[in-house]
């Protein structure tokens, strides 16, 4: 009865040692973002763009869906881009797939259909 109980201790005690996968997949969309906002080369832009699609299109974190931000922030760098209807469908996106951030997104949206 003892081993089974320090046997049974000892696979919890393992189980519980394993590595959480992230809840989203980023693929250094951060650093391409600041890489932008930083020194604003055209360059940067389609980097920080291909980087977006690919989160987007890639998604592999635990949840499946893209990230917080991630379709608002795409979504205004192709609007200043020139592509503003893409743009302004991926900030709406952004509303469908996080509710709560309605509010702040409307402003955005209203600010650039003026």
């Amino acid at each position: 009865m003892k081993k089974l109980i320090i046997s049974i201790c000892c696979m919890i005690a393992f189980a519980s040692c394993s590595t959480q996968k992230d809840l989203y997949s980023w693929y250094d969309s951060e650093e391409a973002t600041y890489n932008y906002t930083k020194r604003g080369t055209d360059e940067l832009l389609v980097k920080a763009m291909e980087q977006y699609e690919k989160v987007i299109a890639k998604q592999k974190g635990t949840r499946g869906v893209v990230p917080p931000g991630v379709n608002a922030e795409y979504g205004y760098l192709l609007f200043k881009a020139g592509k503003k209807e893409e743009g302004l469908s991926l900030l709406k996106a952004e509303i469908e797939a996080y509710p709560e951030s309605e509010k702040f997104i409307s402003r955005i949206i209203n600010q650039l259909e003026k």
